[in-house]
């Protein structure tokens, strides 16, 4: 009886089983479905292309592509655009006859670095070239803003709006006093007079030298900016240098009327509500009355006044994508890495470097027989020196093996940053990176005085010399203080031996236009650490010219996801979007949780400098 009534629940449960399996499959193969139709979206024909940038403009994406597809299913992605989606996008657009104009809403862009936001511009110049017109909009343009937006052939700015440049700044906080009062010892090594990022905990002001450095290349930055941004407007630098230096005075005789200065400045075409803008739209490309919801806010417009007929960004950006994959079949290839972020140890997420996984990245170029040269797009502040050395050895094996590599910088290309491009055949720079930076420096805080404050003491005994010297609730022995800071110089020697190699100058050479110190990358280019100032494109050509590739695809070489892989994210996406999104984004903390993410990224970037040998390769020249 017990058996039957056993084999009875077995049988009902396996029944269940099978049931389950049979939804899970039904639901997999329904959300493939879904996303098979709906994967290729219709354009319309004459229309105009919406770029609505939100957040910083960055060069590869913060996190792995699970963790990006999970956090935009929940609507909680990092406000983030990438670079090159938006170069892809103009590029394609511009030979596409659907595509009538493009129109730049720069009311969610964030910002983002001069020689990022310069390739931007770039392909928007490029765009241009087709005789298509670009209209940019903002109901306010700060630098970085109107940076982008000068690159337009009309800019309308909001009658309430306001154009704000106001240069370039570094200011740091320093710690050194309240670390005093806390009874926190820094025990700083480094090498290099210029080497100050982490003078802020030994220091309650900027050094000399770093004042002297600073300065010289934030005055680089604010003449590149002003000399880009005259020759698009049809001005001059000096009419830009007015514009900041007499905002006050000419804002007060306008009676705060700051649109109306911006326009007398000859900065913006016109003055435009964002119902202005939408009419002039229509002028252009025609109007559109069944455009759908989501195209009218990011054209900025409301239920008031005629629609103009638009394709947003997002449906194009995967017309896109879907082409991109079904082209260069065959074909002889460029391998392009993306080396973005801080330099750290081990295996790392897109947004940082891995020591190990960039290395597999150009290991994985150097075997690939179809690649013929690789270009490394660096973005980097620097970082564990260890991790550095691992991807610099990488480089050089895949030059060992006859194929050549370029470096291309972005934004920063310094310290721990400049250390992996070092070896390249070439390395090209926009006028303003920042990079060199060549320098070392290791910081190990002790807490022995905290300690004392409250009362604790440590006290016993070691079986050699070096026995507790290295602990971090002691005072740091002067043998272990020797010890590091002959690690330091060691590696401060293995740079300039590395830097000298590859630039083919001598160690002294070197060192003299090292010792920590930053340049912007028209200097860099005068003294010899860049060889070429351009941008990606103009790098991608010369690897091409160096492998002899008169026909070739460009390949951005990243880690994949498996079938399995890409099916297991496809499902979880679904309940992110349909399940738990809801319940995320109606969350009391979610905006407490944004609000508190510039301070939540400074505390990881500390919690992430745990280099095994404690040196580091770092730069911290912050621009704003």
């Amino acid at each position: 009886m017990v058996g039957r009534i056993l084999r009875g629940i077995w049988l009902g449960l396996d029944g269940l089983r099978k049931f389950l399996h049979l939804i899970l499959l039904l639901l997999i193969f329904g959300i493939l479905v879904g996303a098979l139709r709906t994967s290729l979206p219709k354009i319309a024909d004459g229309s105009a292309l919406v770029i609505a940038p939100h957040g910083e403009i960055v060069e590869q994406l913060t996190g792995s592509p699970v963790d990006q597809a999970l956090a935009r299913a929940q609507g909680n992605a990092r406000d983030e655009t990438l670079l090159w989606d938006l170069i892809d996008v103009l590029k394609a657009a511009k030979t596409d006859k659907r595509i009538k104009a493009v129109v730049l809403n720069l009311d969610y862009m964030s910002g983002g670095g001069q020689p990022t936001l310069a390739e931007f511009t770039a392909a928007i110049d490029d765009f241009r070239a087709s005789k298509k017109k670009v209209v940019a909009y903002g109901s306010a343009m700060l630098q970085e803003q109107y940076y982008v937006a000068a690159h337009a052939d009309e800019i309308y700015l909001d009658p309430l709006g306001l154009v704000g440049i106001d240069g370039y700044e570094r200011y740091r906080t320093f710690y050194k006093d309240l670390f005093d009062k806390l009874g926190v010892s820094v025990n700083l090594f480094r090498v290099g007079a210029y080497k100050s990022a982490a003078e802020v905990y030994v220091r309650n002001d900027m050094s000399p030298e770093d004042r002297e450095e600073s300065l010289a290349y934030l005055n680089g930055l604010w003449l590149n900016y002003r000399t880009d941004v005259a020759k698009a407007r049809g001005l001059t630098p000096d009419d830009i240098s007015n514009y900041v230096a007499n905002i006050v005075p000419t804002l007060l005789a306008a009676r705060g009327d700051a649109a109306k200065v911006a326009l007398d400045a000859k900065l913006v075409t016109g003055i435009k509500s964002s119902l202005d803008v939408d009419r002039r739209m229509v002028e252009l490309v025609g109007s559109d009355d069944d455009e759908a919801p989501k195209e009218k806010v990011e054209a900025g417009d409301s239920e008031l006044g005629e629609t103009y007929k638009s394709t947003s960004y997002d449906d194009y950006l995967r017309l896109v994508q879907a082409e991109q994959r079904t082209k260069g079949m065959g074909k002889k290839k460029i391998g392009v890495i993306v080396a973005a972020g801080e330099i750290l140890d081990g295996t790392q997420p897109p947004g940082s470097i891995g020591g190990e996984s960039t290395a597999e990245l150009v290991r994985e170029a150097r075997h690939d027989d179809d690649i013929e040269a690789i270009v490394i797009r660096v973005d980097s502040p620097g970082g564990s020196v260890f991790a550095s050395e691992q991807i610099y050895r990488e480089v050089r094996a895949a030059q060992a093996d006859g194929k050549p590599v370029i470096v291309s910088m972005g934004d920063l290309a310094a310290s721990g940053g400049y250390y992996i491009a070092t070896s390249a055949d070439e390395i090209w720079a926009h006028p303003a990176t920042i990079t060199g930076s060549i320098g070392i420096y290791g910081a190990i805080p002790t807490f022995e005085g905290t300690l004392g404050k409250i009362g604790v003491s440590v006290d016993g005994v070691g079986t050699t010399h070096l026995s507790g010297q290295l602990r971090v609730d002691r005072p740091l022995g002067e043998d272990a203080k020797k010890l590091l800071q002959s690690m330091i110089e060691r590696g401060y020697e293995e740079f300039l031996g590395h830097v000298a190699e590859g630039r083919k100058k001598t160690r002294d050479q070197i060192h003299e236009i090292a010792q920590g110190r930053v340049w912007i990358g028209v200097d860099a280019k005068k003294n010899g650490l860049v060889d070429q100032l351009g941008l990606y494109g103009q790098a991608i050509e010369s690897a091409a010219k160096r492998a002899n590739l008169t026909q070739y695809e460009v390949q951005r070489i990243e880690p994949q996801l498996s079938l399995a892989e890409r099916i297991a994210l496809q499902i979880r996406v679904w309940f992110a979007q349909n399940i738990v999104g809801d319940v995320v984004r109606q969350a009391p903390f979610a905006r407490i949780s944004r609000e508190l993410e510039p301070m939540q990224r400074e505390i990881e970037r500390w919690s992430r400098m745990n280099a095994r040998d404690h040196r580091y390769a770092y730069c911290f020249c912050d621009v704003r």
